[in-house]
């Protein structure tokens, strides 16, 4: 929530390390206000130029734009879903995220050679974690030149993509937009082509404008040019051919530069220097970035600079798109109004402490309002050293981010999961195996965001509108309808106190309920927990988890049946094959209906597809069972294999083998 009493937001993409009132990697000129009836309303101001937000306690904001044009769009809800849900017809629905992309990912700055890569993968094998895509930074390239890579550290790097392939795994490269530009003609043949190709911004005297960036002298790929687009693709498919990567990690595109404007300067004139400044970090326009005044194809870099991640995200998609012939994964740093429709997001240089940590859940809340779903943070912080009990703390939170990623730099500690004590890694273990059997439903929920402009991660407000209580939490996140999640976020703690709305929510773990009035309630937490609790009236789909969603995909599937005061739940699964193109819009998946009422639990086909062939349901939980049941029967047949708890109110039926893409109906009676 922001502070209106006379605080001001600054727009203006930059690099630099997350701190309060600077401006940052993103901007967004979009807000939503609830009203004192639980209504809402959001407005959105479509200009990519500088901008600074005055906020005023009447309560009141004034806009101060630089350039561009008064393009506001006003969003009438009434309720908070229904003006995001405007807000994405106008910016566009989020992209489908491979199901892979779900999974955990690991990186470091300073994975310096393949050997090192390998080792960290199979010392995660030998601890049993889960891992689905390992990443490399900049470590990879020869010289810190993109579409390169080092011949002698990464001498066999195409071979050890495949075999990570070979394990089920994904591999993911960093690839920066910015170029070297001081090689010998010949030498690099991205900038050969692309200088050919007439893709960079150019300075005043029509020629490339060279900043600094990690390769030393480099220029800039002008992403408002389709040529770049095409170029770019060309660059893309090149270096597939060589390295058969799955996923690119798209930084430093704010535009980034170490040499602030240029390094022959920039010109002086009105949009270097214009007559009102916005509040920038730097106090100029061109402080850590290129010129305001760099000529760009459909502009002058000062209309279209928040403009460049998004280029940047446009032009991976759709170069990953034709390359591999499957679903794009692309994660970026800056981003816009539109992002989420092509790529994910990780929110930058967070630091190792407890601070950050809390601060990532409203940055992920914030960025699913954006339109950007597939979001996260560094789980045990990027800068500094982590700690074993922050680093625990944060991979159960991380857990429940959309996009998961353990990432830092090379000056920092080690932090993979492996290097803690055995206490420690049960506990990341148990929170990463969590994730994994939630990886259903949390699939489905993605699906929801990219063909409805549904959530992911909401606040509780979301779903509690008329609770004014729910307002101002920013401590708790809420998977969907159905999780709410609950995480320690202070240093030494084993309780934590939550926020519960008024209706019943179940412990997922158990099944034990908190039926509240709208209150607050403190609940142990010791350290291998993370507090997650089921929303009365939901129906949840689970897998039994294995280290890889390729493994996991196989396995049988659970149902959580939480049910409500009248007996009533509802649920559903989107299934496809994970990462083809377009499978909701060519029908190729399947969609399954789960209904609940009294003591009657159904599927319905709403669609088929043979992806789900082969997939069985082998377990069920119903949680707030008013009575023990008597008799079970699985399509009426008679079953004795099932179990009920007097203190929990949980009926359990362990051990079934019912085809998923199969309609069954579950049913259970009182008496004899």
């Amino acid at each position: 929530m922001l502070d209106i009493n006379w605080s001001e937001v600054t727009f203006w993409n930059r690099d630099g390390h997350p701190s309060a009132n600077n401006n940052l990697y993103g901007s967004h000129p979009f807000y939503l206000v609830m009203e004192d009836d639980g209504s809402a309303h959001g407005v959105f101001l479509m200009n990519s130029n500088a901008m600074d937000v005055a906020l005023q306690p009447a309560p009141a904001l004034t806009w101060r734009t630089i350039g561009g044009i008064l393009d506001f769009y006003v969003f009438l809800g009434p309720e908070p879903k229904s003006v995001i849900r405007q807000y994405h017809d106008v910016i566009g629905y989020p992209f489908m995220p491979p199901y892979w992309g779900l999974g955990f990912h690991l990186c470091r700055f300073g994975y310096f050679t393949t050997n090192i890569t390998r080792n960290v993968v199979k010392r995660m094998e030998e601890a049993k974690m889960p891992l689905d895509v390992q990443w490399n930074d900049l470590d990879y390239m020869d010289e810190r030149r993109i579409f390169t890579y080092n011949k002698e550290n990464f001498s066999d790097f195409p071979a050890m993509v495949d075999e990570f392939h070979k394990k089920g795994m994904r591999y993911v490269i960093i690839v920066d937009p910015a170029l070297s530009s001081d090689g010998p003609p010949g030498t690099y043949k991205p900038y050969d082509t692309g200088l050919k190709r007439g893709v960079f911004i150019l300075n005043e005297t029509d020629q490339p404008l060279v900043g600094r960036v990690w390769p030393g002298p480099s220029v800039f790929p002008d992403f408002t040019n389709p040529e770049t687009h095409r170029w770019w693709y060309d660059m893309v498919n090149s270096f597939h051919d060589e390295v058969p990567f799955d996923g690119m990690w798209i930084d430093m595109n704010e535009p980034s530069n170490f040499e602030s404007g240029s390094l022959d300067g920039c010109p002086k004139n009105e949009l270097e220097n214009p007559p009102y400044i916005p509040g920038v970090r730097g106090g100029s326009l061109k402080s850590y970035t290129v010129c305001a005044s760099g000529k760009q194809y459909l502009s002058r870099h000062y209309d279209v600079h928040c403009l460049y991640g998004l280029g940047h995200a446009i032009a991976s998609n759709r170069a990953l798109n034709k390359v591999r012939g499957k679903r794009p994964f692309v994660i970026s740093r800056s981003t816009f109004p539109s992002h989420g429709h092509y790529a994910g997001h990780w929110t930058g240089d967070i630091s190792s402490d407890w601070e950050n940590l809390y601060y990532t859940i409203p940055a992920v809340m914030l960025f699913n309002m954006f339109g950007i779903p597939l979001v996260g943070a560094d789980i045990c912080g990027f800068a500094g050293n982590t700690t074993e009990e922050l680093c625990v703390r944060w991979s159960q939170l991380g857990a429940f981010y959309p996009f998961m990623r353990n990432h830092n730099d090379f000056h920092s500690q080690s932090q993979e999961p492996y290097v803690f004590s055995q206490k420690a890694q049960a506990a990341i273990r148990k929170a990463l195996l969590l994730r994994y059997s939630l990886l259903p439903y949390l699939y489905t929920l993605f699906h929801k965001a990219h063909t409805a402009a549904e959530t992911v991660a909401r606040p509780l407000f979301f779903e509690f509108p008329s609770d004014p209580n729910t307002w101002t939490v920013d401590h708790q996140m809420m998977w969907g309808e159905a999780l709410l999640i609950t995480p320690v976020l202070q240093q030494g703690k084993t309780e934590v106190k939550g926020y519960f709305p008024p209706v019943t929510w179940y412990s997922l773990y158990d099944g034990s309920a908190v039926r509240s009035k709208g209150q607050y309630v403190v609940l142990s937490t010791p350290l291998d927990t993370i507090n997650v609790h089921v929303r009365e009236g939901c129906i949840l789909p689970l897998q039994l988890p294995n280290t890889t969603t390729t493994a996991s995909r196989i396995n049988p599937f659970k149902l959580i049946v939480a049910l409500s005061e009248s007996g009533a739940a509802r649920g559903e699964l989107f299934w496809d094959d994970g990462e083809g193109l377009l499978t909701f819009e060519r029908g190729d998946y399947t969609h399954i209906l789960f209904l609940a009422t009294s003591n009657i639990i159904a599927s319905t086909l709403i669609h088929v597809n043979s992806q789900i062939d082969g997939l069985t349901l082998g377990e069920v939980s119903v949680f707030g069972v008013a009575n023990p049941p008597q008799k079970v029967f699985v399509n009426g047949v008679s079953i004795s294999d099932f179990s009920f708890r007097l203190d929990t109110k949980v009926l359990s039926l362990p051990k079934l083998s019912l085809p998923i893409g199969m309609e069954f109906t579950i049913t259970w009676s009182w008496g004899n």
